[in-house]
């Protein structure tokens, strides 16, 4: 694990392999760990996969109050500038989706290739806005146990939960281990998220959009919904997952995200 210091905070991240940049960016409430498969099988060299913890989240800085979809972006990008790197494919789940939609509106110049998993792209409703305060408070005031353990089964398929225990006890150890704080913050500024349908429009580089078939909290209509909107998208249907199908089907999930590389890699080349 590597540390970095930038906009006034401590990120911590992996980073493992060389070559071309991959970053993931891990959702809520979770942190970097989610995609140790992915660093796993993936860092090479002919890859470098970063992965940081967001602020409030996993060993970065926690920071209450509220943190906005674009204090995230930022920290990529300075942390990508610490690196001395440029241009990178990005990637998210859910909040990370968001938070990578939100980096590409605001670098769409520093992106070779977009990874849309298990998110969605409309503005928060007003009775969404509600409900994430809401929970906001909740996190405060009970701490995250009681969340996680209620969420769990929509993270994780209820059948994958039996099937697989060590990826259930991953994600409630995650979700148990969240900074209140931070995740409270996130989820107050992610309250106040823009619409990003118009945006997908204009996505110009290799994109894969990828949900689990059993995912509750973004479905698979929400997905294609954002591949009908991406020009030339992918869009990649995970059997057996819910919300995490990086974990829950690793597999299934590597071998789509190899083929959002292969293309980014095609697009590289004059006529490719």
């Amino acid at each position: 694990m590597s540390r970095a210091s930038v906009n006034g905070i401590t990120v911590g991240y992996d980073d493992q392999g060389r070559g071309a940049p991959l970053v993931l960016v891990h959702g809520h409430p979770f942190d970097r760990s989610m995609w140790a498969p992915q660093v796993a099988a993936l860092a090479g060299p002919e890859l470098r996969v970063i992965a940081p913890d967001l602020r409030g989240y996993g060993e970065s800085t926690v920071v209450p109050g509220k943190t906005p979809l674009e204090t995230f972006a930022r920290d990529i990008a300075a942390l990508l500038d610490h690196l001395g790197l440029g241009e990178v494919v990005i990637g998210g789940l859910s909040m990370g989706g968001q938070i990578v939609m939100e980096f590409y509106r605001l670098f769409p110049g520093r992106v070779r290739g977009l990874l849309l998993a298990d998110t969605f792209a409309q503005a928060e409703t007003g009775e969404g806005r509600k409900l994430r305060a809401a929970q906001a408070d909740r996190l405060l005031r009970e701490g995250m146990r009681p969340y996680a353990e209620e969420v769990l089964p929509k993270m994780v398929a209820p059948y994958n939960i039996e099937a697989l225990p060590e990826v259930a006890a991953h994600v409630l150890g995650m979700m148990r281990g969240a900074p209140p704080e931070g995740a409270a913050a996130a989820l107050r500024g992610r309250a106040e998220r823009p619409d990003y349908g118009d945006l997908l429009a204009e996505v110009s580089v290799p994109a894969l959009v990828v949900v689990g078939r059993d995912d509750e909290f973004t479905p698979v209509a929400d997905a294609e919904f954002m591949s009908r909107r991406i020009p030339g998208a992918t869009l990649a249907v995970v059997e057996g997952a819910a919300h995490m199908p990086n974990l829950e089907r690793p597999a299934e999930f590597d071998g789509a995200l190899r083929g959002l590389l292969a293309a980014v890699g095609r697009a590289a080349v004059p006529g490719g």
